[in-house]
């Protein structure tokens, strides 16, 4: 069974800086693109960055120059360097994967989510 296991949300300043990590676990066969979305209270699930397997990096223009998404192919991980939080960012962050469990069999997998709150 694949899981993604999210880690590193909490409480920051404005102006601070998080890192969130997302590791993949389970029975597969290679990793696609990874990638974090994010949820604020009544409004829709959100693009932050996604990164495909070779590392080239895609940013929503709301967090460009302020967040840095990357990966260890070797750990199955994705990160997520989020600098100069603004209150705007408070929401919960998931990290999602297209994941092969076999060569022709693939699927998009969600993490439970983790809470960023951006607050003086």
């Amino acid at each position: 069974q694949v899981q993604l296991v999210e880690s590193g949300g909490g409480l920051v300043q404005p102006g601070g800086s998080l890192r969130l990590s997302c590791a993949v676990s389970g029975s597969i066969f290679s990793i696609r693109a990874m990638g974090w979305y994010r949820q604020a209270p009544g409004k829709q699930r959100e693009l932050v960055a996604v990164i495909s397997t070779g590392g080239t990096p895609t940013y929503a223009d709301s967090v460009k120059d302020r967040f840095t998404i990357s990966r260890d192919n070797a750990k199955n991980t994705v990160f997520l360097q989020m600098n100069s939080l603004k209150p705007e960012d408070t929401a919960v962050y998931y990290c999602n994967a297209a994941i092969a469990i076999r060569p022709v069999e693939s699927y998009s997998y969600w993490g439970q989510g983790t809470q960023v709150t951006v607050s003086s």
